[in-house]
């Protein structure tokens, strides 16, 4: 098969490879194109990734290039992971909605939305390309931030596409080694959006061990979260750790204002990887790339696709169309849930219920995304404004306008509309 990733030239494309590398048996893969537009990056991490290929035994070819047209003509699937604006820009999300007492965050709150504006253009544009060019019935696999909103631009469009998150993969692997079982002998009972997302279950063996697991284990769980115990209690879940942004405004705000960003950590580590793929001499994935986040994407990347080739209907977490399996959200809207996915296509397992607290959250962020989705579409201050102001982190008109104004003196590189 020939399998596109749309920002190859990432730092973090060599963690991809050391997995189709050591997993090639369930992703055949004959062909790696790895699309960028900055070449120097491309060079490096193309030529790091063919030597982890070549060491390995792994037959496949490696294909750096900056023609996308070329990278995704005759694929079978194609992958995206972009950051328009670099860590630059996610610098500034992370440090803007100080200024107005919101968390700084690039998928959360109003530095995720204004992630959105900047991205969903730019995928729409390359997923056109996809259409032309890649193989008829070709996936779309949607690795970038914030996935719930362009996994949704992609399907309003018409796409074959699906959106992935580390998120449960992370879960379950933690699960797997405090039950002391295989992974894939844990069966999680993730529900929500992107990046808003709670376990309600642990399985093993046709056993729910959470419940067990919120008397004898609860702070433990609360620490892996960083949310307090009392949380876990009353809901009677494991949130996602992106909870902590809703359930712990106040104090994960003040953590930021006296920390450095993500972005200037990511650069750091950015920084020694590059050094580390441009010495000829090195062809295994390095240790630093544990500290450039993602974990378990490869995994997750492989399982997906080797089950979207395959008769078997394996039952994995992603982003796909809501269809009445939550029926408080529209039809259209995009949700993070396990489903079966086959060669056949993808079909999402039922849904309990959501109590009133967890629906009632899920539907103020997931109106507050339709707006931001037509704002990332269509452009305008008042638009922009509409879903500012709709987001659960901020709902206060003034405080709205003032984030609006700061948004888009950030980004207006960005913002055509805004020029």
């Amino acid at each position: 098969m020939k399998l596109a990733i749309v920002g190859g030239g990432s730092t973090y494309t060599p963690e991809l490879v050391d997995g189709f590398s050591r997993l090639r048996d369930e992703l055949p893969i004959e062909e790696l194109w790895l699309v960028d537009r900055d070449e120097g990056r491309l060079r490096l991490v193309g030529g790091f990734a063919q030597r982890m290929f070549e060491a390995a035994g792994h037959p496949g070819r490696i294909v750096p290039t900056t023609d996308l047209v070329a990278g995704v003509s005759d694929a079978d699937a194609v992958l995206i992971q972009l950051r328009v604006g670099g860590q630059d820009a996610r610098h500034g999300d992370e440090t803007w909605p100080h200024e107005v007492g919101c968390v700084g965050q690039e998928t959360t709150g109003p530095g995720g939305f204004a992630k959105a504006l900047r991205t969903v253009p730019v995928v729409l544009d390359i997923a056109e390309t996809v259409r032309r060019h890649a193989k008829p019935g070709a996936w779309i696999i949607d690795f970038t931030n914030p996935v719930g909103i362009v996994t949704r631009a992609l399907l309003q469009a018409g796409h074959r596409a699906v959106g992935l998150c580390n998120v449960a993969i992370g879960f379950q692997r933690r699960f797997a080694g405090l039950l002391g079982v295989a992974p894939d002998e844990v069966r999680l009972g993730h529900v929500g959006l992107n990046h808003l997302t709670w376990e309600r279950s642990v399985t093993v063996g046709g056993r729910d061990v959470l419940p067990e697991w919120l008397e004898t284990r609860l702070d433990e769980l609360a620490d892996e979260v960083e949310l307090p115990a009392g949380v876990l209690r009353m809901l009677g879940t494991v949130p996602s750790y992106y909870l902590r942004y809703y359930y712990a405004h106040d104090e994960v705000l003040r953590e930021q204002l006296h920390a450095p960003t993500r972005a200037e950590a990511v650069r750091a580590v950015e920084r020694e990887l590059l050094a580390i793929y441009a010495d000829p001499a090195e062809h295994e994935k390095p240790a630093a790339l544990a500290s450039r986040g993602g974990a378990f994407y490869s995994e997750a990347a492989i399982e997906l696709m080797a089950s979207l080739r395959s008769e078997t209907g394996d039952v994995r977490v992603v982003n796909v169309r809501n269809d009445g399996a939550l029926p408080f959200l529209p039809d259209d809207h995009a949700i993070e849930v396990p489903a079966h996915v086959s060669a056949a296509g993808i079909e999402v397992l039922p849904i309990a219920p959501l109590p009133d607290d967890i629906r009632g959250l899920v539907s103020a962020v997931a109106g507050y995304e339709r707006l931001a989705l037509d704002a990332a579409v269509h452009g305008g201050r008042e638009r922009v404004l509409r879903a500012m102001q709709a987001h659960p982190l901020v709902l206060q008109y003034e405080r709205a306008e003032r984030l609006t104004d700061l948004l888009v003196a950030h980004n207006r590189e960005h913002l055509p509309w805004a020029v």
